[in-house]
């Protein structure tokens, strides 16, 4: 009985070589390291299942912690651990009435970021490219 070998992986390239011109185009464009620390602080504030619940929920209504655990049906602690996480990576925002406080989306960014993000799921679960 044989055993199949593996393919050589499509990442890696299968000769070495050289694009100077694109080389240094993409080296031109490189945004500064801080920037790239925080974009991937971003991601990592979006990379997770219940938060991403949070942002779709605030998405549609800004909404009060009591109004996302319903909607998630979560406890409050659970929800308030979370939205400190996206408060702290500047993903949603918070404003007090009474005694009650109210989350909305940080900016037209991040909820360009969650419409972009669907289309793309909603597009591949499709098999459209």
């Amino acid at each position: 009985m044989s055993v199949a070998m593996p393919e050589k992986r499509a990442e890696v390239c299968q000769e070495e070589c050289f694009h100077p011109e694109m080389l240094a185009k993409a080296k031109k464009a490189m945004l500064p390291e801080e920037t790239l620390h925080d974009l991937a602080e971003l991601f990592k504030a979006l990379g997770d299942h219940t938060r991403v619940k949070i942002l779709n929920a605030l998405h549609h209504s800004e909404l009060c912690v009591c109004d996302l655990t319903s909607v998630l049906e979560m406890n409050q602690s659970a929800v308030s651990h979370q939205l400190r996480v996206l408060r702290a990576g500047k993903v949603v925002k918070s404003r007090k009435e009474g005694k009650n406080v109210f989350y909305s989306l940080d900016d037209v960014h991040i909820q360009q970021l969650i419409e972009i993000g669907s289309e793309h799921v909603i597009e591949q679960a499709h098999g459209k490219k």
